[in-house]
């Protein structure tokens, strides 16, 4: 018997074909529209790991598209690489700080469970990808109608910033729901938040060093992986400074 069962205010068919892919892509107009309803049902613990189920399959896709365009601009090669090592970075991330957002979290007075936390977090890596992919014809555009390296890395930063800045919210409006009353819980929030923000930019940015590249840059043969040295917020200065024309990095 074809049963069905209801995802963040969604219905949809238990044992279709296309069920899993369905309910992982519907998860994603439900946070959109309806995050509220959405983050109560994770506050009393409905169909939590099913959505973190749908949110992990939509976010890894979205996140390899859009890793398919940013490596595009170097070789078919590059493409599929990034197409891979995009989700592996913000996934990676996920799994080394949801621990500390989690003692965060109790240390301000939450009550949540590890899964709640995971769900939430899960949550702002869901809309940043969908954000991401919605950039994909901006960024296909550039790729298409310039040959500036350094431009179009950057262009790539500033997507990934805005798109997570977005997604962050979401997180702050999810533990206002989940976890915090009052103007004690407000304050509370805030912290967990922006210590959150600090932790996850750094350890997403060295992870993602780590696995470059992701671009490619002109000139060069493919590499899966680059020699470890330097840092991300160097290499970021360095390109700015090659485009005013100060420095020749690559």
């Amino acid at each position: 018997m074809n049963e069905s069962r209801q995802l963040g205010g969604l219905t949809v068919g238990e044992h279709s074909g296309m069920a899993m892919p369905l309910r992982s892509l519907s998860v994603v107009e439900v946070i959109l529209r309806d995050r509220h309803n959405f983050f109560v049902e994770i506050r009393d613990g409905k169909g939590v790991a099913e959505k973190m189920r749908a949110m992990l399959i939509a976010s890894v896709a979205f996140f390899a598209l859009y890793g398919a365009v940013m490596g595009s601009s170097h070789s078919l090669l590059q493409g599929l690489s990034s197409a891979l090592k995009l989700p592996m970075v913000f996934l990676s991330t996920l799994l080394v700080c949801a621990p500390t957002l989690y003692f965060f979290n109790l240390n301000f007075g939450s009550n949540q469970s590890l899964s709640q936390n995971v769900a939430l977090m899960l949550t702002t890596i869901t809309v940043t990808s969908v954000l991401l992919l919605s950039f994909a014809p901006v960024v296909t555009f550039f790729l298409l109608t310039t040959s500036q390296y350094q431009f179009f890395k950057l262009l790539n930063v500033g997507v990934f910033t805005i798109s997570g800045i977005v997604g962050v919210t979401f997180l702050s409006q999810g533990m206002r729901i989940v976890s915090y009353g009052g103007s004690e819980g407000v304050r509370a929030r805030r912290r967990v938040v922006w210590l959150w923000i600090l932790l996850y930019a750094f350890v997403g940015s060295q992870m993602a060093w780590t696995l470059r590249p992701f671009v490619g840059a002109p000139g060069l043969p493919f590499e899966l992986f680059r020699q470890l040295g330097g840092n991300f917020y160097a290499n970021i200065f360095a390109s700015i400074g090659e485009i005013l024309g100060f420095v020749t990095v690559r």
